[in-house]
């Protein structure tokens, strides 16, 4: 039974060396592990305090990105806007001057057909000028004395003048 209801001396000596490993430590050991866990203390706080602002901070950079997102849909919207209105103008000058073309070209064309038609009644003016001339010519030449004679002789040239 003597585990059981230690000695004074034993009581004595084991207090005695708790109390000399507690002056060592106390002496050597607590500030340094209480400054340690002060700092860690501090480290903790800062890393949590620096996580909060960079928590507040991406919450803005989420609201500015946000903010910059549907200004650039606005910009992408009304530059859509931009070029659509651009094509359709594009669209109405090419047509414009398409049609102004048309037209000028017609005009053109009809000069064209108005000259050629003039061209060809001189042309045939001309031709039966020369026609009336020669029937007078042959006319004068055979210088028929009998009225009869000329009219025939006028009846059968007429009739082998085609004009077309």
């Amino acid at each position: 039974m003597g585990l059981l209801t230690p000695d004074f001396g034993l009581f004595f000596w084991t207090l005695l060396a708790f109390l000399l490993v507690l002056f060592v430590l106390g002496k050597f050991a607590w500030k340094p592990i209480l400054n340690s866990l002060s700092e860690r203390e501090n480290s903790i706080a800062e890393s949590l305090a620096t996580a909060e602002k960079a928590r507040q901070e991406m919450a803005s950079l989420k609201s500015e990105n946000e903010a910059l997102l549907q200004k650039a849909r606005e910009e992408r919207s009304l530059m859509l806007k931009e070029a659509k209105d651009n094509a359709e103008k594009l669209i109405s000058d090419a047509q414009s001057k398409a049609k102004s073309e048309y037209e000028r070209i017609v005009a053109d064309a009809q000069a064209a057909i108005t000259q050629q038609k003039q061209a060809a009644l001189t042309d045939v003016k001309n031709q039966v000028g020369n026609l009336v001339i020669e029937v007078a010519e042959k006319v004068l030449r055979k210088q028929l004395s009998n009225k009869g004679e000329q009219e025939t002789l006028i009846q059968d040239l007429v009739d082998n003048v085609k004009l077309n």
